[in-house]
């Protein structure tokens, strides 16, 4: 099998120039929460809940610390020539909102037609993570993913769709549960044909009736 290792133009690396605060100064923070909240953050159940709070963080938002343009760098040419389109679909992931810091959960589906050369599909997965795993909104989400894929793999198109619930709308403020938001972004021959747009979504909705 032939490997190829794509070097097109990239997402630039979105690394911040403040400092990081010191893991102490982010518990503090955490102490100082609790006891704004009402508790006593000196009691049993709570003493340890600082140093919890920040691992939890450190996994949460994990992501700023992989550019996901690299991620997709390392391509296949070698496919037997196809080239139609490829879904990944139900991909589960969790995500929390930049407003109130409380999760985004649903699923992803992912398509792209390829131009010659393929990826490794657990690197989409990995792209749908790296993104996921920041402050998000839904919009900015779906559009990170796809810009992405396009911009790196450079393919004939690419579609994301992204379906979840938002805790800051289900159990907070108007608390309607059972509410959830879909967004898309159709790139390329995905959004110029509206065939194989019809043809993407039809699978989509496949999957829903066969869960």
């Amino acid at each position: 099998m032939t490997l190829a290792v794509s070097a097109p133009t990239t997402p630039q690396k979105q690394k911040s120039q403040r400092r990081r605060p010191q893991r102490a100064d982010v518990e503090a923070a955490v102490r100082l929460l609790i006891e704004w909240s009402g508790d006593d953050p000196d009691r049993e159940g709570l003493i340890d809940t600082p140093a919890r709070v920040v691992r939890a963080y450190e996994e949460f938002f994990e992501g700023y610390n992989t550019d996901p343009a690299e991620l997709l760098a390392r391509t296949f040419e070698e496919t037997n020539g196809y080239d139609d389109i490829i879904v990944l679909r139900n991909m589960r992931f969790e995500s929390h909102c930049e407003h109130h810091i409380v999760p985004i959960i649903g699923k992803v589906h992912v398509a792209y037609l390829p131009a010659k050369r393929v990826v490794g599909i657990s690197k989409l997965a990995r792209v749908v993570e790296v993104f996921a795993k920041r402050l998000q909104i839904q919009e900015t989400l779906t559009s990170q993913i796809a810009d992405t894929i396009q911009e790196v793999l450079q393919p004939r198109g690419v579609a994301v769709v992204i379906e979840a619930s938002h805790m800051c709308m289900t159990t907070r403020g108007i608390k309607k549960p059972g509410v959830s938001m879909v967004t898309r972004r159709l790139l390329g021959e995905f959004q110029s044909d509206k065939e194989l747009r019809r043809e993407f979504l039809t699978s989509l909705s496949m999957s829903t009736r066969s869960a």
